[in-house]
C-alpha cells in the first residue's frame, strides 16, 4: 500500500471515488472545501494506492494545536476519516490504518485526530475502520450524538411515527394558512438563524451568509434551503445538506420566535420529508443534539417526537 499526498490534479478522480465509495459524503469533496477561504487550513490529504489502484482517499490538514502538530481528519466539515471502496475486505481495514499510522509518525506529526461519519451513511455497513483504529491505539476524543430518522416509502406511515403533539401541531400550522416550498431567501432566513442562535446560546452560525450562499453557488443540487411562509414572509426555514444518495442532513433549523404559535417547523419537517420519500432518500439526519458531550434534552425530545433515534458521530484521536 502506498501513500501520497493529494495535489490539485487529482481532484477528477478524487471527486470521482468519493462519489463510488461505501461512505463519502459532500464533506468529502474536494469541491466542499472550496469554499474555505486560501489559508484558513494547511491542506495534507492523503490517497491510499495498491498496484497502483486507488483504495482510500483521507480529506485532512495539518493543524497546531498546543504546540502539537496534529493530522486532522477534518477540521473544515462535519465529518472525515477515510473513505473507502464498498467491498472493502477485513485486511485492507487493518492495512489502511496503519499505514496511515506509519505516514504520520513518519512525516513528524504527533497526533492524528478524525471524526467517523455515522454508520448510516454507508451503503454497506461496516465497522472495519473502527476495529481498526481502535486496534492501532486510537481512543475515543468525542462521542456526540446524532438524531437519525428513517424515511419510510410514504410521507403518512412517517407522520404515523410523529408523537400526537407534533401531529396537531402539523395540522395548526395548515388550517394557520403556513405554506412551505423551496426558498432562496437566503438573507432572510440568515437573519433569523443569527438571531436566534445569538438569542439563544450567545453564537453565530458556524458560517457566515457569504460562505452559505457560496456553498449553494458550489452545491445548487446538494443544498436546498426549505421555507414556511405567513403569507409572503418567510417564518422559518431548515437548509438541508444532501449528503449521499441515502442520507439528507438538516444543518440549519430556525423559525422567527414572533410566529411560533403558528408551529411551522413542525410543517417544515413533514413537507421536507415528503420530498426527501420522493426523491429516495432512505434517512434523515437531523444532525446532533449534543455539544462537547453535553446534552440539550429539549432538542434531544423535539427530534425524537418526529420518530428519530440517536447514533454515535464519533470523533478519535491517536498521541504518537
Amino acid at each position: 500500500m502506498h501513500v501520497e499526498r493529494y495535489t490539485p490534479e487529482h481532484e477528477a478522480r478524487w471527486e470521482e471515488f468519493v462519489s463510488r465509495s461505501n461512505n463519502g459524503t459532500l464533506f468529502h469533496t474536494r469541491r466542499f472545501f472550496q469554499y474555505h477561504p486560501p489559508g484558513r487550513f494547511q491542506d495534507h490529504s492523503l490517497i491510499f494506492r495498491k498496484k497502483g489502484t486507488w483504495r482510500a482517499v483521507f480529506p485532512a490538514a495539518e493543524v497546531r494545536e498546543q504546540e502539537r502538530r496534529l493530522l486532522w481528519s477534518h477540521p473544515g466539515a462535519s465529518y472525515g476519516s477515510l473513505v473507502v471502496p464498498e467491498a472493502l475486505a477485513f485486511r485492507e481495514a487493518l492495512d489502511l490504518i496503519s499505514r496511515l499510522v506509519e505516514y504520520a509518525r513518519r512525516e513528524g506529526f504527533e497526533g492524528i485526530r478524525l471524526t467517523l461519519p455515522p454508520t448510516i451513511y454507508q451503503k454497506r455497513l461496516s465497522n472495519y475502520i473502527d476495529y481498526a483504529l481502535l486496534r492501532q491505539g486510537f481512543t475515543y476524543s468525542r462521542r456526540e450524538v446524532s438524531s437519525i430518522l428513517f424515511l419510510e416509502s410514504t410521507v403518512e406511515a412517517n407522520l404515523a411515527k410523529f408523537k400526537p403533539a407534533h401531529r396537531r401541531a402539523v395540522k395548526k400550522a395548515l388550517r394557520s394558512g403556513v405554506t412551505v416550498r423551496e426558498s432562496e431567501e437566503w438573507t432572510s432566513f440568515y437573519r433569523i438563524l443569527q438571531q436566534n442562535l445569538w438569542t439563544r446560546h450567545n453564537v453565530n452560525p458556524t458560517h457566515t451568509l457569504d460562505e452559505l450562499v457560496h456553498l449553494k453557488h458550489l452545491f445548487p443540487d446538494r443544498i436546498r434551503l426549505f421555507g414556511a411562509y405567513l403569507d409572503r414572509t418567510l417564518i422559518a426555514g431548515v437548509v438541508n445538506f444532501i449528503c449521499n444518495r441515502d442520507v439528507v442532513m438538516a444543518f440549519y433549523i430556525s423559525h422567527d420566535e414572533a410566529y411560533a404559535e403558528y408551529r411551522p417547523v413542525n410543517l417544515l419537517f413533514y413537507s421536507i420529508f415528503d420530498w426527501a420519500i420522493r426523491e429516495g432518500f432512505r434517512v434523515f439526519d437531523f444532525g446532533i443534539f449534543t455539544v462537547r458531550e453535553e446534552p440539550n434534552l429539549g432538542l434531544a425530545r423535539f427530534k425524537e417526537n418526529f420518530g428519530a433515534s440517536g447514533l454515535f458521530r464519533d470523533t478519535l484521536e491517536l498521541r504518537l
